[in-house]
């Protein structure tokens, strides 16, 4: 079971490479194709852009091909387009090939959290799903010591994206030994595959029947099409809550920092761009660390308690950000990386591995892809306003009312939380379905939503 999850959880490495490695890369990219600040923005938000349009399309896809064989594709389009972004002779290219890896990351988004979700059994759902996160924060503060050795080394910015190809080429190897998810299978008729791959995974005998009739089960309206099983009442709230959480993951400005920390830290006055660098890293060990032990204890303490938590001390972290920055920032450099690396690990107990694991187990099996697809559309919509704005943002409030802005969303995201979002610990996933066909047969209200 672990080991299956560790093959796909690269995936996740891989979204989180790709888009942490233009944190450090732009410093280089800046000066080797000289651009304005506008262009940097570009560059730095084109793989994003791709992001979204991955995002959009993986859910059909998903759902025709299943998790494997998408798994297999992305891992292919990794690693023809980290080859690529590395040879890129011009700005127009590479930002052509940034578009390319961005629909690569963006699907691999939505595809690992469903297939890890689907693989797992209930009781350790929490936990699996969880090594996505984790694989994501690894990679993004991989991308920064890769950044920070070929930096040091004055190789520049091409060979941080051809090692990409390297956990691009284990994927798609690794997942040959992997079984298919027995949900997919199971709901394309295929039973004696899926029996064989819940066989796979550890299962017991018992253990086995009773997963395919729960599958069966939620399985029953696979006629119905998906996308207007997610119209009726239930379910759409279901919907609301995995967009919402979309779209507050990145808006309390979480790829704010990933992406523009090394300029972050050199508006606190740190001049060197090998030492902005170097803060940055030290930035994605404390992700890391706490999104283990986000993996540990999710299952204990449950999301909801999590997602609380993390706004508020995210939202307190923004505040004190915006305050020194308003002060006088120039010699505050070690101050402000205490400030980020406590918001950073806010988020990697919270938002950052709840998201992905709320967005695949609160859909039922039928529209779980669909949905899955479009809550991850929806946060890589975010994710590119956050990114694509930032500079300019700093230039209109200044760093403080940046950072100030983000607060604000930081506690209309606690709001959201505190009213609409149910708690699923130890729920099976059928479980879950049965919430929402609970809150069928009422009139959704803002306070329904967070009964557990």
């Amino acid at each position: 079971m672990y080991l299956v999850a560790g093959i796909a959880a690269l995936g996740g490495l891989l979204v989180g490479y790709n888009t942490g490695v233009i944190a450090g890369a732009v410093l280089f990219i800046q000066k080797d194709f000289h651009l304005n600040p506008t262009q940097e923005e570009i560059a730095v938000s084109a793989g994003l852009m791709g992001a979204i349009i991955g995002a959009l399309c993986v859910g059909p896809m998903n759902e025709a091909l299943g998790r494997k064989r998408m798994l297999k594709i992305l891992a292919v389009i990794f690693i023809a387009g980290s080859l690529a972004t590395a040879v890129a002779p011009t700005y127009g290219f590479f930002l052509s090939c940034r578009i390319i890896v961005g629909f690569g990351f963006g699907a691999t988004g939505s595809v690992v959290p469903v297939y890890l979700s689907e693989v797992a059994p209930a009781n350790l759902r929490g936990r699996i799903v969880t090594f996505n996160q984790i694989a994501i924060n690894f990679g993004i503060a991989l991308s920064y010591w890769v950044n920070l050795a070929f930096a040091a080394t004055g190789k520049g910015w091409r060979p941080m994206f051809a090692v990409a190809v390297i956990p691009s080429a284990i994927l798609f190897l690794g997942m040959f030994i992997t079984p298919e998810s027995p949900a997919w299978l199971a709901s394309h008729g295929r039973w004696d595959a899926a029996r064989r791959a819940l066989e796979r995974l550890g299962r017991k005998p018992v253990e086995i029947e009773q997963e395919l009739n729960s599958i069966r089960w939620a399985g029953e309206l696979k006629e119905k099409r998906a996308w207007r099983e997610l119209l009726r009442p239930g379910l759409r709230l279901a919907l609301v809550v995995a967009v919402g959480l979309a779209f507050f993951q990145q808006f309390i400005g979480i790829n704010a920092v990933i992406y523009y920390a090394p300029i972050i830290f050199q508006n606190a006055g740190v001049s060197s761009a090998n030492t902005a660098i170097l803060a940055t890293s030290l930035v994605g060990v404390v992700n890391v660390i706490f999104t283990v032990v986000a993996s540990l204890i999710v299952d204990k303490f449950g999301r909801r308690p999590l997602l609380l938590w993390g706004a508020a001390v995210m939202t307190i972290s923004l505040v004190a950000l915006g305050t020194i920055f308003a002060i006088g920032p120039n010699k505050a450099g070690y101050f402000i990386l205490l400030v980020l690396s406590l918001y950073i690990a806010a988020f990697a107990l919270s938002f950052g591995p709840l998201f992905g694991l709320m967005s695949a187990e609160i859909f039922p099996t039928r529209v779980r892809a669909i949905g899955s697809s479009i809550a991850t559309f929806a946060n890589w919509v975010a994710n590119l306003l956050v990114s694509i704005t930032f500079l300019s943002l700093v230039n209109a409030l200044g760093q403080s009312g940046a950072f100030w802005l983000y607060a604000t969303m930081g506690v209309l995201a606690f709001v959201f939380c505190q009213r609409l979002v149910p708690e699923t610990k130890g729920k099976s996933l059928e479980e879950i379905e049965h919430y929402w066909e609970e809150q069928e047969q009422r009139v959704p209200t803002p306070t329904s939503g967070s009964k557990s």
